[in-house]
């Protein structure tokens, strides 16, 4: 059959309205250099939501969401020489860069003014086949299950990326703000620096999550940690925490806001940064980031807690992510795949 499904925005809305609808859809095919995957699993990220609700800027529609995409080669474009037909492939956020620009040139192609976003930019993985550039296409770790893996395609890149920005070195104090897909993972590696780890979030089921974790102390973001922090990563996409963040930062800390959109950060004192304490947004990440990050994921190993779900509950499930009713991550199982 040349058909699939895949779970489609029309247009914008409130998750509360069960926006995604299923569409049956050509099978793309894969040109020189693509890959197209049989896709078995695609983990569900808040970048997601907020694509879904519109709060980012959506340059094509209808859209299909998606871009924590596991699945296997079941075709191969012209000239493909990095996977072979039925291997286990992940694909993540970055796209596609322009490859010449000065960012892309200079190690920073996270930042390229031309880069193509999976989920956004093209359609993204909630559908049955899928088709990458081979380049930006990854080994999954083979210790991990189709739903193990996923969230380490963006919440798991995402956060090992923000833990180098934030500057923690091994042995330091490090604080993060919200627990849920992209905190789950990031702690793991913390632990594996030697870190202590302090954890801010409202959830008790959250608190108690990042105990069994490893972490230090758990606590609201209102609430003072028992000594200044080296670092701070804050994943909760909401402004009030930010000046919170910084006051537990000993001088010279710096605070990494690791988001793709946040509501208004309020005015605060000059004190509160004042010290050297450092500022600094954390924007996608590199391919670089992710060969570093799946190779650490295998030899720590990270161990994922996924919840998964069928395709069809995706309104449903993300629902959920926006309540904080998911225990580290969520994924949807494809309907061709059940």
């Amino acid at each position: 059959m040349n058909a699939m499904k895949a779970m489609r925005l029309l247009k914008p809305a409130g998750i509360e309205e069960s926006p995604l609808q299923c569409q049956t859809l050509p099978k793309p095919e894969p040109g020189p250099k693509q890959i197209r995957l049989s896709v078995s699993v695609c983990g569900v990220c808040h970048t997601d939501l907020h694509i879904i609700e519109g709060d980012l800027h959506l340059p094509k529609l209808p859209l299909t969401p998606g871009h924590q995409i596991v699945g296997k080669v079941d075709a191969l474009g012209k000239d493909v020489e990095r996977f072979k037909h039925g291997q286990r492939v992940g694909v993540a956020w970055l796209n596609s860069t322009c490859g010449v620009c000065d960012y892309c040139q200079n190690g920073q192609e996270n930042l390229c003014h031309d880069a193509k976003f999976t989920g956004l930019d093209v359609d993204g993985g909630y559908s049955d086949y899928f088709v990458i550039d081979e380049r930006f296409a990854y080994e999954l770790p083979e210790a991990l299950t189709d739903e193990e893996a996923s969230p380490l395609l963006c919440a798991g890149i995402i956060g090992y990326r923000s833990l180098c920005l934030s500057g923690i070195r091994p042995g330091g104090n490090l604080g993060l703000y919200g627990f849920g897909a992209s905190a789950h993972l990031a702690i793991q590696v913390a632990r594996h620096w030697e870190c202590e780890v302090y954890v801010f979030t409202r959830s008790v089921e959250h608190q108690q999550h990042a105990l069994e974790l490893g972490a230090k102390w758990v606590g609201q973001a209102q609430e003072c940690p028992p000594l200044p922090l080296d670092a701070g990563i804050t994943f909760a996409p909401a402004g009030w925490i930010i000046p919170l963040a910084l006051q537990h930062l000993r001088s010279g800390g710096t605070l990494a806001i690791n988001a793709i959109h946040m509501s208004p950060i309020p005015q605060f004192d000059y004190e509160k940064i004042y010290g050297e304490r450092i500022l600094r947004s954390v924007a996608n990440f590199t391919r670089q980031d992710a060969l570093k990050f799946l190779q650490l994921a295998a030899i720590i190993p990270i161990r994922t807690n996924v919840e998964s779900f069928p395709i069809s509950n995706a309104n449903q499930v993300l629902q959920r992510l926006k309540t904080s009713q998911i225990r580290g991550a969520a994924a949807l199982q494809l309907q061709s795949n059940e």
